[in-house]
């Protein structure tokens, strides 16, 4: 019997550069403070977190840079399409967060951004740290090296 997806979880958006670009260390989940507007935007799936990426300022998590597409029908009170929201985790995750940030140089990157069962909007967040030219191009030819074996199986068997 085939399990039917939760109407409610869906992804809104996904940050396929960030594995190309960096070593994924740890991941979690953070809860995003966002307004009426920017909710309806996103479940008409207007967002883009290519570009962003998180910081820890003043004891609080943010999401820097992140897009929500402006709504259409919210004209009056929209929101700004490029502001700073406010992430949601607790002071253990912060604490661990601001550590790996500080201390061992690595980069809070965005991997997903969906809503869950509940229906609430979260944020898939990666602890990274910067690939070198040359680490790209071993993922590449790795990659590359993967369909290639699956392709000779495939006609094989």
């Amino acid at each position: 019997m085939a399990t039917q997806s939760d109407p409610n979880s869906k992804l809104v958006a996904d940050n396929r550069r960030a594995r190309f670009d960096y070593a994924i260390e740890d991941d979690l989940e953070a809860g995003i403070v966002l307004t009426g507007s920017e909710v309806k935007s996103l479940r008409s799936g207007g967002s883009n977190i290519a570009d962003s990426y998180a910081n820890v300022e003043g004891g609080e998590l943010w999401l820097i840079n992140g897009y929500i597409a402006p709504f259409a029908q919210a004209k009056t009170w929209g929101h700004e399409e490029r502001r700073r929201r406010k992430l949601l985790v607790t002071k253990r995750q912060l604490a661990r967060l601001w550590s790996a940030t500080q201390r061992e140089g690595m980069t809070l990157v965005p991997l997903r951004l969906y809503f869950n069962e509940k229906g609430r909007v979260k944020l898939k967040l990666g602890i990274a740290k910067g690939k070198k030219l040359a680490d790209k191009r071993d993922t590449s030819a790795k990659r590359d090296w993967d369909r290639q074996k699956a392709r000779l199986l495939k006609q094989g068997g």
